[in-house]
């Protein structure tokens, strides 16, 4: 086996792997099912197509006979129990429903699962808000991770030796793959094509799907809401003063001294509190308020710009982009077709 880039690139097929596909109690995101097998289905076909052996058997496995979805309107009978499956090489876990302690306590068995299927040489893909299940087996532990954005408040809070990091779309680290929300999940997919068939394959795959390839991050799509959650009066006392003054430029020795707490201590405090600094804090609340002008008004980048307290058209774009993943024309010409055409 040849690895360039990170790709696996397999100078012959000796035997076919095994893909499985979980279908945990409780979770209600079909697509992801449907999703995964489809591309990989489709992959093994072109394989086969091109005079190739088709890479995988694909088994959908779990610990029942039936899972409903959808208040039953759809229901998914998977092909074998997970603990007939002795050893597989490709686990996917599809994202799950938003009761999450629920759905980990109703699927331990699975989650030991993975934990053994992991030590036996399997590697693991989770999709979307899947990661809750793999990172109760402890094997997200000490490492980068994914998940949607929405979710990230109840991740870390479930899982604090996990390092979150939603900005990436996907996550590839020691056999475990993670992705962030929703139907990111199809770059996620497309991205196993490729490492475990090759480039060729995944762009016919995204092709036949339409799925745009090497997307890497998140950021455009995520809305910004500061956790409050933490029951420090005085670090929401300073997110509110941050929220309410978006047009100032808040010295942050300022807002310690407000609150009567010296700098170090302010800035501990506002860091366990929320997960930002106090300078990151107010950054993402005035980009997030950048975002919103730029989506539903005709107004130019300078006047937002300095409706949110910036003066420096290079420093906003900076943040900008560190923050969005793209520059701010470039956001308002996805996000408001009615700007450009006015």
């Amino acid at each position: 086996m040849i690895w360039t880039a990170g790709i696996a690139i397999f100078a012959q097929t000796i035997f076919v792997k095994h893909l499985t596909i979980v279908v945990p109690e409780g979770q209600n995101n079909l697509s992801s099912i449907v999703g995964a097998y489809k591309i990989f289905s489709r992959a093994n076909e072109y394989w086969e197509k091109i005079g190739k052996k088709a890479l995988f058997k694909i088994e959908l496995a779990g610990i029942s006979k039936r899972v409903e979805f959808y208040d039953g309107l759809f229901t998914v009978n998977p092909q074998t129990h997970i603990t007939s499956i002795k050893k597989t090489h490709l686990i996917i876990i599809p994202s799950l429903n938003h009761n999450y302690e629920k759905a980990v306590s109703g699927n331990k068995l699975l989650i030991e699962w993975l934990d053994n299927q992991y030590k036996n040489g399997a590697e693991i893909a989770s999709i979307c808000t899947g990661a809750f299940l793999l990172a109760s087996s402890g094997l997200l532990d000490g490492k980068t991770c994914s998940t949607h954005w929405s979710a990230a408040e109840d991740f870390r809070k479930m899982f604090p030796k996990v390092h979150l990091e939603t900005d990436h779309l996907i996550t590839d680290e020691k056999g475990i793959y993670t992705n962030g929300g929703a139907y990111s999940f199809l770059n996620l997919i497309i991205y196993l094509v490729e490492k475990y068939f090759d480039r060729q394959t995944a762009i016919y795959c995204s092709k036949v799907f339409q799925i745009e390839m090497d997307r890497d991050r998140q950021s455009a799509f995520i809305i910004f809401k500061g956790q409050k959650l933490h029951g420090d009066e005085m670090v929401k006392k300073a997110q509110d003063y941050i929220e309410t003054n978006l047009a100032e430029k808040i010295s942050m020795e300022y807002l310690s001294s407000k609150f009567a707490v010296g700098r170090r201590n302010f800035d501990r405090r506002f860091i366990k509190a929320t997960g930002n600094t106090p300078v990151e804090y107010s950054q993402r609340v005035k980009i997030e308020s950048a975002k919103k002008a730029l989506e539903s008004s005709r107004k130019t980048v300078n006047e937002v710009m300095y409706e949110v307290g910036y003066s420096d058209v290079k420093a906003f774009r900076e943040v900008f982009r560190r923050i969005t993943g793209m520059s701010p024309l470039e956001y308002r010409s996805r996000y408001n077709k009615e700007a450009l055409i006015n």
